[in-house]
């Protein structure tokens, strides 16, 4: 089954895949059941050394993905308007996103 992700977006995700969330989505669990953020501390109070462990768990899955979009971010494509042809846009994605993926391997 497809649950819509994000309504303002309008994105479907399907219920199956785990998607894990900086503490900015703190309301996404009711949307999509297969997820999971950091919890914030509350205010005045501290996190238990449970809480702190799953935090920790949790940022340390997520940080692999966050280093390889800063490494995408850099050539600019997704942040200013593409000027050139649809047809190319697909194809420049694909070769950007290769080459972080290839200096990972090495």
């Amino acid at each position: 089954m497809i649950l819509p992700f994000i309504k303002s977006v309008g994105c479907l995700v399907c219920e199956g895949i785990l998607f894990q969330g900086d503490s900015g989505y703190q309301g996404i669990l009711k949307l999509h059941k297969n997820s999971e953020t950091p919890k914030k501390k509350p205010r005045g109070g501290m996190l238990s050394v449970a809480e702190k462990l799953e935090t920790r768990r949790i940022s340390r899955e997520r940080i692999f993905v966050e280093n390889i979009i800063a490494k995408f971010k850099v050539f600019k494509i997704v942040a200013h308007k593409y000027r050139n042809r649809r047809k190319c846009f697909e194809l420049r994605t694909s070769l950007i996103c290769g080459i972080p993926n290839y200096e990972n391997k090495k």
